[in-house]
């Protein structure tokens, strides 16, 4: 694992928390985007170094709104930026990870994402990440 490349937060209107976050944080999300795969339009919003990426669902089923049905909105995943993503998950696999998905796919931001299941790191969704060349 390189670094905490973003922290996910599931929102219920992504208007409403992208005005609430450039208030915050005092700066404007740089890009918005759908992924199709993940049923959610994401907003991210760069800070020094750090990365915010604001997650609203798309379908009334999807992810993020389970999700929130079930928690309310907040954080919802700590992604890490990895070299190689497959080396990655076989070594977490390995080391008795439960991993969301076999194969990388294609996320947000250009990059291929992984998730390690929750029950797997104490609660915590993880999502592994490696930019797309």
């Amino acid at each position: 694992m390189i670094r905490v490349e973003h922290i996910g937060i599931a929102v219920s209107d992504l208007k409403k928390a992208e005005a609430l976050y450039t208030a915050l944080l005092g700066a404007a999300p740089y890009k918005r985007e759908e992924v199709a795969s993940e049923e959610v339009v994401t907003s991210f919003f760069q800070v020094g170094p750090n990365k915010i990426e604001l997650l609203e669902s798309t379908a009334d089923d999807g992810p993020i709104a389970r999700a929130i049905a079930k928690r309310g909105e907040g954080i919802h995943h700590i992604a890490f930026e990895v070299a190689d993503i497959r080396a990655e998950m076989a070594r977490l696999k390995a080391a008795g990870f439960t991993l969301l998905n076999e194969e990388p796919k294609r996320g947000a931001d250009n990059k291929l994402v992984c998730f390690v299941h929750p029950k797997s790191a104490n609660g915590v969704l993880v999502e592994l990440c490696q930019e797309i060349s």
